[in-house]
């Protein structure tokens, strides 16, 4: 039973990291060109903060993934690994939901605000953010799945102890 909790975890460690690293490395290389008359125009995910904060907050967690994943079984850290799971897990959602909320207005523009959609004149760009997005919500939602795997893993056993 050990080594499936063992073995579900570095699946979804895995995954997760595999998730996340993919996120970061479309959204970096997200670029594409538009020519309005006689100006052009470069999109980059460096254009938009949410989309910086995006590229930060998934790669901290892709480190913080890769770094894990060589933590021996055995350790008392497991125990702040399931604290950490949850506040990455926190940094995901609040990255997402950012970079969601500027690739919405990318997509369908504010005419409220007066803000118009770009996607029709840099599609290459729009379509890359869209892929790291998903990326990165397959992401969260492993690292949700993470949290909930190592509450079970990692604190049941304690909570079962006879004092």
């Amino acid at each position: 039973m050990a080594n499936a909790k063992r073995m579900g975890s570095l699946l979804l460690r895995l995954i997760a990291f595999g998730a996340t690293l993919t996120a970061v490395l479309v959204m970096v290389t997200a670029r594409d060109t538009a020519t309005f008359f006689t100006v052009s125009y470069e999109a980059r995910y460096s254009d938009t903060p949410a989309f910086k904060y995006f590229v930060i907050v998934y790669t901290i967690v892709s480190i913080y993934g890769f770094l894990v994943l060589f933590l021996p079984w055995e350790s008392l850290l497991w125990q702040l690994v399931v604290a950490l799971d949850f506040v990455f897990t926190m940094l995901l959602t609040s990255g997402a939901s950012a970079a969601l909320a500027i690739a919405y207005v990318g997509k369908k523009g504010n005419p409220n605000a007066g803000w118009l959609p770009i996607c029709g004149q840099v599609p290459k760009y729009c379509n890359q953010a869209t892929v790291a997005l998903v990326a990165g919500f397959i992401g969260l939602i492993v690292y949700t799945m993470l949290v909930l795997h190592s509450i079970h893993a990692v604190l049941n056993p304690l909570l079962l102890q006879k004092s």
